[in-house]
């Protein structure tokens, strides 16, 4: 059987926790700006499909590692909150894309513009992270 070294749980944990004080910043940040995380995280992924300014609803769930029923009750909310409109695909009418309305837009850069900073410490220790780890846990 495989043994992890007292050292190896050290560093799993510290990028363990090191990732959730990023998520805790971004949770506040959201709701700073009014919203929930979901919301700006829902808002975030429908810019981040490349080469488009749109997401598909089971995009939407596969990023959110969320059911698809679950996403489509928080695009509804985001809806209601003027941040985003759902559009009928023009080559596919069983793919409703879900856009950022100019509000939504706004949302998503303030918030995002606040993890600049947030995201750059966090990837330096996953860089760190992964530099340890290259050959796996085994010596």
């Amino acid at each position: 059987m495989k043994k992890i070294d007292k050292a190896q749980l050290e560093r799993l944990s510290q990028f363990r926790y090191q990732l959730r004080r990023f998520m805790r910043f971004s949770e506040d940040a959201a709701q700073e700006a009014g919203l929930t995380v979901l919301q700006y995280q829902l808002m975030l992924h429908t810019q981040g499909v490349e080469g488009r300014h749109w997401a598909s609803i089971s995009e939407l769930a596969e990023r959110l590692q969320a059911k698809h029923h679950g996403v489509v009750a928080l695009v509804s909310r985001c809806e209601a909150a003027g941040l985003v409109v759902r559009r009928q695909n023009a080559d596919d009418g069983r793919v409703v894309e879900i856009h950022l309305t100019a509000q939504g837009q706004k949302s998503l850069q303030q918030i995002a513009l606040r993890h600049e900073s947030e995201l750059t410490a966090l990837a330096d220790i996953i860089e760190q992270a992964s530099a340890r780890y290259r050959g796996g846990f085994e010596k």
